[in-house]
Parts: C-alpha cells; sequence; structure tokens
C-alpha cells in the first residue's frame, strides 16, 4: 500500500456533519465530486477532513494537490505529478495517466477555479485511463465535463458558526467564555457574515482585543474590520477583501458590470427585475441571464431553482463587495432609482390581480418584500418623495394582511408627514392605508383618526371607492365601543360600496354586522345575514372570513353546539394560516383552544394556544389578540388555577378607547370577577363585577351580562349570613325594609341570569344556571325539585358533551351527596330518575316553576324579584315594552311575561295603575331600587 501526503491543519475541524456525510456518500458512488462555494466558505477544510477518512478506503493513498500556487492551465498535469511522485517525461498527462492507470487512489485537487480548462482536460483524461483513481475537486465554479457531481458548500449553521467563533477565540484568548450576552453578539455576527467560516475566523481573532459586541459594531465595515488572517495562508486568503477580490479579478467585464448592479437588490430577486435592472450601457439584456449562470457557476451569486421561477441571491458578504464596486463605478443613485421605479410598477400592477387571487397577489409581494422595504427605504428618504410614498400607499392592502403590520404603520406615517398638510388623493390612500393596516396591528385610536381624515379626503377627491373603504373602517374603530354607531356606519359603507362593487367593503360591512349581533348574543340573526353573498365577497379575502368564522364558532359554543363550534373554529384556522400573521392566526387558535378548553380537551387546548404564546413571547411590539385571554383564562380555570386566570384576564379587562369600556372590557370582567372570587379576594371580585354589569348593560351585551350576575350570585351565596354591599345591611336588610339573605338573593341573582340565557338561546350557560340553582336551592331547603334539575343538566351535560370545571364537579358531586343524605336513597333516585327524563329546555321550565316554592310570598310587592321591580321601576319612567327589552337586554315576549306576573301578584289591571303605585312607593327614577339592577 503507498503512503498519501495528506498535511492536516493545526486548527481543530468544526461542525459540517451533514456535507462530511453527503461528500463520503457521493465519492462511494461518483469518481469526481467538486465541492463549491464562495471564498471563504470551507472547501479546503471541508475536502481535507472528508479525504482523511477516505485513507481506509484507498489502498494507494489519499492525494493532495494544491494548485493555489500554479498559474499556467498547462502546468495542472505537472503539479498533479509532482504530488503524487509520477515521472514528467514526454506528454505530461500520458505519463501522469500511465503512472496512476494501476493506482487505487482519491487524489484531491484544491483550489482549481483558475485553471478550469487545465484541471478539466487533465482529470478527463486521467479518468479515461485509469479506472480506479477518483477524484475530490475544490472550486469556485464547477469543472463543467461529464460524470462531475457537484456538491454545494453552504455557510455554516448558526450553531456550528457558534462553536467555530467560540473555539477560535479561545486560541487567541484562552480565558474566553461563552456566556448569554456574548452568545447573542456571536451569533448575530454569524449572521452578518453569512455563516462563512474564513470570515467567521477573522472576526474571531480580534477577541484578543475587543469584545464580542465591540466586533459586532465593528462590523459595519467589515471588510476593513476583518484583514488579519494566518500567516501560512495565500494572500488571497488571508483577509476577506482578498478571497472575494480574487474571485472578482478573474471574471470578464460583463460579468463584473452585472455583479455590481445586482447589489441594488436586497435578499432575493427573479431574473425579469434582474434584467431590468442590470442591462444598460455595455450589457445587453440579453447578456444579464447568461452572466447569471457564469456567476452562479462561479459561487458569486446563489441560484434557488424553482418550479414556477428561479430566483437568486448574494450572500451578505459579496453583497456589500459588490456594493462597494456599484458605487466606484459611481452608478449607485441611478441604479436605486431604477430599483425603485421597477417595485413601484411591479407592485401597480400586481394590484389588479389582489381581488380575483388575493392568495397570490399576496405571496408575490411577499416574495419581493426585502426589495420592496430597501425600495421604500430609498424612496422616502428621496427628495422628490413621490413615488416612495406611491410605493407606502400601495402596500397598504399587504400590511393589513401580513404579520408586518407594525412596519407598515411606521412607512405609512413617514410617508404622510413628508407632506402633512396635502390634500390630494395620494394622501388619501395613504390615510386609508393607515387606518386599513391599523385595523390588524395598530391602536384604536389611531385607526379612527386616520379613518376620519381619509374619508374627508377621499370625499374631496370624489374617489367613492376609497370613501366605501373609509367607511368601513371607521365602523370598526367604532366598533369596540359602541356597537350601534358601528352599525350604523356598516350600513353606509355598503350602500356606498354597492356602487363601485368593492366585495371587500361589500362582504366586510356585512361579517362585521354579523360580529356584531354574534357579540350581542343574537346568534340567529347573526347567522342569517351572512348569506351566499356574503360569502362569495370574502371568498378571497382570508383575513374578514377567518375573523367571521372565529366569531360564529363562539356563537355556536354558546348555542350548545361544540361539534359545529369546533369545525368553524377549525375552518377558521385553515383559512387564516396561510396570512401568517399574529392577530387572524391567533383569534382562529385562541377560539379552537378555548373551545377545547371547554369540551375538557385541555391538551389539544395547549396545542391549539402554544404557538400563540412562542409568537407573542417573540414579538418585539405588544401584540393585539383579540380572545387570547379568555382561551388562557379558561385553560387556566379548567386547571383549577384561578390566579392564572385573573392574570390572563386583567389587560382585556381594562380595555378602553378614548376613555369608554371596549367590548373586549366587557367580555372579559364577568370572567375576571368569578376569577377572583375563586381566587379568594371577594372584595376586589366585588368591585370588578358592579363594572361588568356597567358595561355590558351601556354595550348591550347579554352573555356577559348574565355572566357578572352568575357570578354575583356565587358572592352572594358565599355570604348567606347577609352583605354590605349594594344597599344591604349587615342584618341582612335592604333600604326598602325587606329581609333577604344571601342564599335568597343568589336565587334572584341566578335566575335573571338564567332568564337572558334563556330569551338568546345561549343553552352551554343555561347548564350553569340549572346547576347552580339546584346547588344554592339545596343548601336553602334540600328537596327533589334540587335532585330533578341537577339531573336534568347532567343528562345535557352529556349529550352536548360540555363536561364541568373541576371545582363545579366538587360542588355538583358535594350538592348530589347531601341531597342523597336528606332525602334517603328512594326519593333521591326517583327524582334523579325523573330529571334524566327531562330535556334542557323541560330542565329550564321545571327550574323556573320550583322558582316559587322557596318561600316567596305569592302576592304584594314582597313577591317581585329584582328583575320584577326593575321592569315596574321603568314603567313608571313610561318605557315601553322594546324601550324596557332594549335597558334589560331580554325580548318584547319576556318583558311581557314579566309584566303579566307583576300585574297578577299585584292584583294591578293595567300599566297606568302600576306605573301611579309604583310612584308612590318611590319607584321614581331617580330612587332605583338598590339592589334590582342585579
Amino acid at each position: 500500500m503507498r503512503g498519501n501526503n495528506l498535511v492536516m491543519p493545526l486548527t481543530s475541524f468544526v461542525g459540517r456533519h451533514t456535507e462530511i456525510e453527503a461528500a463520503a456518500g457521493l465519492l462511494e458512488r461518483h469518481r469526481l465530486v467538486t465541492l463549491t462555494g464562495p471564498g471563504g466558505a470551507g472547501k479546503t477544510r471541508l475536502a481535507a477532513h472528508v479525504a482523511a477518512g477516505q485513507s481506509d478506503r484507498r489502498p494507494d493513498g489519499v492525494w493532495w494537490v494544491d494548485l493555489a500556487t500554479t498559474s499556467d492551465s498547462t502546468a495542472v498535469a505537472e503539479t498533479i505529478a509532482e504530488a503524487v511522485g509520477a515521472p514528467v517525461v514526454g506528454g505530461r498527462v500520458h505519463a501522469l495517466r500511465t503512472h496512476l492507470a494501476p493506482w487505487r487512489s482519491l487524489l484531491c485537487l484544491d483550489n482549481a477555479e483558475h485553471l478550469l480548462d487545465g484541471v478539466a482536460s487533465t482529470v478527463e483524461a486521467v479518468l479515461h485511463g485509469c479506472p480506479q483513481i477518483t477524484f475530490l475537486v475544490t472550486s469556485r465554479e464547477p469543472l463543467g465535463i461529464p460524470g462531475e457531481v457537484v456538491l454545494g458548500v453552504p455557510p455554516l449553521s448558526d450553531d456550528d458558526a457558534l462553536s467555530l467563533f467560540v473555539d477560535r477565540a479561545r486560541l487567541v484568548q484562552p480565558s474566553f467564555a461563552l456566556d448569554a450576552a456574548n452568545e447573542a453578539a456571536i451569533r448575530s455576527i454569524a449572521a452578518h457574515l453569512d455563516g462563512i467560516p474564513l470570515a467567521l475566523e477573522l472576526a474571531a481573532a480580534w477577541v484578543r482585543t475587543l469584545t464580542p459586541q465591540q466586533v459586532e459594531v465593528g462590523l459595519d465595515d467589515r471588510f476593513a474590520l476583518l484583514v488579519r488572517g494566518p500567516r501560512g495562508a495565500q494572500r488571497r486568503q488571508r483577509t476577506l477583501f482578498g478571497s472575494i477580490d480574487w474571485s472578482h479579478a478573474l471574471l470578464d467585464e460583463t460579468d463584473r458590470i452585472v455583479l455590481r448592479r445586482l447589489a441594488v437588490f436586497a435578499g432575493a430577486f427573479g431574473l425579469s427585475a434582474a434584467r431590468a435592472l442590470c442591462a444598460g450601457g455595455t450589457v445587453t439584456a440579453a447578456e444579464v441571464l447568461p452572466a447569471l449562470g457564469r456567476l452562479v457557476d462561479k459561487s458569486l451569486v446563489v441560484a434557488d431553482v424553482r418550479a414556477d421561477e428561479s430566483r437568486y441571491r448574494l450572500l451578505e458578504t459579496i453583497r456589500a463587495f459588490a456594493a462597494a464596486r456599484l458605487v466606484e463605478a459611481e452608478e449607485d443613485t441611478a441604479l436605486r432609482e431604477r430599483h425603485l421605479a421597477w417595485f413601484l410598477r411591479f407592485v401597480e400592477a400586481a394590484e389588479a390581480g389582489r381581488e380575483a387571487d388575493a392568495d397570490g397577489w399576496r405571496r408575490a409581494l411577499v416574495l419581493e418584500y426585502d426589495n420592496l422595504r430597501a425600495a421604500l427605504e430609498w424612496g422616502l428618504a428621496a427628495e422628490d418623495p413621490r413615488a416612495g410614498r406611491q410605493l407606502a400607499a400601495s402596500l397598504a392592502w399587504l400590511w393589513h394582511l401580513d404579520r408586518r403590520g407594525r412596519e407598515g404603520i411606521g412607512f405609512l406615517h413617514r410617508a404622510i408627514d413628508l407632506v402633512p398638510a396635502e390634500r390630494s388623493r395620494l394622501q388619501a390612500r395613504l390615510m386609508t392605508g393607515l387606518a386599513l393596516v391599523a385595523d390588524t396591528a395598530g391602536p384604536l385610536d389611531v385607526e379612527r383618526d386616520a379613518a376620519s381624515r381619509a374619508l374627508e379626503l377621499a370625499t374631496d377627491a370624489g374617489d367613492e371607492e376609497l370613501r366605501a373603504l373609509c367607511l368601513n373602517l371607521l365602523a370598526v374603530g367604532s366598533f369596540y365601543t359602541d356597537f350601534d354607531e358601528a352599525w350604523q356606519l356598516c350600513e353606509q359603507a355598503h350602500a356606498a360600496a354597492q356602487a363601485g362593487g368593492n366585495t371587500f367593503v361589500l362582504g366586510g360591512a356585512r361579517a362585521l354586522q354579523a360580529i356584531i349581533l354574534h357579540l350581542r348574543d343574537s346568534h340567529d340573526e347573526a347567522e342569517s345575514i351572512v348569506d351566499e353573498s356574503v360569502r362569495q365577497c370574502l371568498q378571497h379575502h382570508r383575513g374578514v372570513l377567518s375573523t367571521l368564522l372565529t366569531y360564529q364558532a363562539d356563537g355556536a359554543l354558546a348555542g350548545g353546539d361544540p361539534v359545529r363550534a369546533l369545525d368553524l373554529a377549525t375552518e377558521a384556522l385553515r383559512v387564516a394560516e396561510p396570512l401568517g400573521d399574529y392577530l387572524r392566526v391567533g383569534m382562529a387558535r385562541s377560539v379552537l383552544a378555548q373551545i377545547k378548553a371547554l369540551t375538557g380537551d385541555l391538551a389539544g387546548a395547549t396545542e391549539a394556544i402554544d404557538p400563540v404564546l412562542r409568537l407573542v413571547e417573540g414579538a418585539e411590539d405588544e401584540v393585539f389578540i383579540p380572545g387570547l385571554d379568555h382561551a388562557m383564562a379558561a385553560l387556566s380555570m379548567r386547571r383549577d388555577d384561578p390566579p392564572a386566570a385573573v392574570d390572563s384576564l386583567r389587560r382585556a379587562a381594562g380595555s378602553t378607547d378614548r376613555g369608554a369600556a371596549t367590548w373586549l372590557a366587557g367580555r372579559a370582567l364577568p370572567r375576571l370577577g368569578a376569577a377572583l372570587a375563586a381566587a379568594g379576594r371577594p372584595d376586589e371580585a366585588v368591585a370588578t363585577l358592579d363594572r361588568a354589569v356597567e358595561v355590558a348593560r351601556r354595550l348591550r351585551m347579554p352573555g356577559p351580562l348574565a355572566e357578572a350576575y352568575a357570578a354575583q350570585a356565587e358572592l352572594a351565596a358565599a355570604d348567606p349570613d347577609g352583605l354590605t354591599r349594594d344597599g344591604l345591611t349587615r342584618d341582612g336588610r335592604t333600604r326598602d325594609g325587606r329581609t333577604r339573605d344571601g342564599l335568597t338573593r343568589a336565587v334572584e341573582l341566578h335566575h335573571a341570569a338564567l332568564t337572558i340565557r334563556v330569551d338568546h338561546r345561549l343553552r352551554a350557560a343555561q347548564l350553569d344556571s340549572l346547576e347552580a340553582l339546584a346547588r344554592v336551592g339545596a343548601a336553602i331547603q334540600p328537596g327533589p325539585d334540587d335532585v330533578r334539575i341537577l339531573h336534568a343538566a347532567e343528562s345535557a351535560r352529556t349529550n352536548t358533551g360540555l363536561p364541568r370545571r373541576a371545582d363545579l364537579q366538587r360542588a355538583y358531586d358535594s350538592t348530589i351527596a347531601n341531597l342523597r343524605r336528606a332525602l334517603g336513597a328512594t326519593t333521591f333516585d326517583r327524582a334523579a330518575a325523573e330529571g334524566a327524563r327531562l330535556t334542557l329546555d323541560q330542565g329550564v321550565e321545571y327550574a323556573r316553576r320550583a322558582r316559587g316554592r322557596r318561600g316567596r310570598p305569592a302576592t304584594g310587592w314582597s313577591s317581585l324579584t329584582p328583575t320584577e321591580l326593575e321592569v315596574v321601576r321603568l314603567v313608571a319612567e313610561g318605557m315601553t315594552n322594546p324601550q324596557i327589552g332594549a335597558r334589560l337586554l331580554m325580548s318584547r315576549g319576556t318583558v311581557k311575561t314579566h309584566l303579566s306576573h307583576i300585574f297578577t301578584k299585584l292584583d294591578t289591571t293595567n300599566r297606568a295603575q302600576l306605573a301611579a303605585t309604583a310612584i308612590d312607593r318611590g319607584l321614581s327614577a331617580d330612587r332605583r331600587v338598590p339592589d334590582a339592577r342585579h
């Protein structure tokens, strides 16, 4: 067996496990493998490491041939012959072939890029004449001969780059230690240097005199900083600049021009853009593609070949070098202007297809986003910023639908502030764009102010389509604090959009009205609004459609149909996920998690919500995701962790816009109050629930009002000896002298909640009301009615798939045990069987009929419930049944039923007599029954 001439480097080899395995595998199957990559990519080190692993497989050795110092292509065979000990006589290639013919060896040819013709012809000749010779070649471009397999050497992975930097830093500073602070800086250095090993080694060499953080700052001028390499290396391998300049020197003039012009691109680019911006002067459009191909071959441009279109990019280090050459050629300013103009035309042309194919439109713009950002930066900083402002206005829809909305708001503000007093259509577009993006990524006041100003400008400009969009955005802004105003603005927007056929506004206005109805628990009416025409309008508008689906899912759950709710939430996520943004994906995942939590699938809920939590934790700015707090609180309560639920709900509970509580607060406050009570903080719970009632009534949100009543009932039941709040004295007497202990008051509050839930078909929550009424009733006077109601609820829970929380299950089990003891097994079992046969609706009716059997007088003013007293007060104020229903969030039919009961109990025959009697008793507007609002 012959020896070899491999000399292993003195420094350790780091990482590259994937590339080592790939190269070794290729050498087992092919006789010519070429490692390609830009200067400094680590081709030589990788080849040496792979070659060392081949020694046992090559009986006649592994031979290293360094071609770096060979300057003549005709001398390649001679250089190889000298390395392997072959005689050089006569025809050099012939002599080499003759010498190597019997060998079973691996020949490693390093640095072949400047001798391509000579290396290619020599290797091809040896391969033909020496059947057991294999070649491993390193070069910045392939040899281009038959049988060659090319393996690109990519930048180091993030972790390998970190390890290499630390290893080399310890060579110059043995005490160097990796910690959290310098790790962040080193990872940033690696990213700036594209993971190029040479650049990282040069950077690490500065650790003797600079901290990694200082090296990171110094990389703004990387070529000035990274100039110290090992003395033994070739001159072109001792500095980052020298390495890249070597490749640049090997280019012909056309390729040099194209390379420097490619520096204008940020990130990846397509062929059409490259042709448009690289052609000019001595370079024609037809020459750009061949030049690109040659630059890819020489590892100066990275190609990403796709089925639809190939994309190209420069490593950042190469781009920085090329950008310097662009400035030297005095082409920088003109090319950046062309870059801005080309991408403005690109975006404007793409806009024509947005309505028909919103997904395709969005993908096209996202693909070019790095270039769009660079064009914006240049355009908005220009002496004449009009083109930059036009581009900002044209990108508003992308920012509305994309996770980069916060960045978009910044660009739009800059564009507007450049000419703040302008009253042009362009300014109207920018203001509308700001409102549009703020809808999904910004504060509520930004959206409303921008939409108001945009509406004024759009009206002045006579742009009806823009005006319709502004009205719709104003509706969204009002929606958080004033449903009625938002509804009217939706009507105006829909009317304005009909003339222009704007499908976004036509569908969006109706969708927002449906969402308002869902939030007001008019779920059946909400579903009727979303007809086929609305669905058609929204089919290309993922953001609005996914949002609507989340509220429909919420409505289905409230209606006691968790299976449909789960289907709708899953569909909402499917529609939203391609957008990849915080808001729509976050909302869909939040409602999905909440549904899973409430149906007992805690693992599924956690799986659904975890990606949202990771997004939020990684966000630099505060992230706005309606519903996330409710999902987290639902999970916490299901995990029997009320303090965690309190933490989740506090932010939404304090949500305001211009001082007014938003519907987000309206939904969160009752749940926060309940969580505070469960966490053993009753005083805070009282104040929170009082606020909850106030907000729910103002916004006319029945479900949250019922939740607040139910939570107040639980507090009342927990203090059976009398309360010191809401007009109740410590001895349990109200200001009007009526005696009512905490348990009795809890019954009235639970019935008030149940009435709302029945009126609005909130079937899921009716289960909670039934069990609470039976639980409190059993505490007052255990009876068979309580058993029947509990088992009717249990049967309904089984049928709907809505299990109890752990704390409610404990209360249920305790109540059942107490009832069995109090009533005896025979009576209990008979009542349980009777209750189990009741449907939910029958159980509700039974609970309401059983209400009078708890000791309340049958007639007279003391027989009136708090809700009935409130109805009397409003009658005394002169309100009609519809007005009373609107105030108390109940149907007209329920108001009529209450009045019928009142007339019977008070032996009164008409409204006038009732009003007069009520006024005589002091039930006027300025003397509300103290706890009737509960």
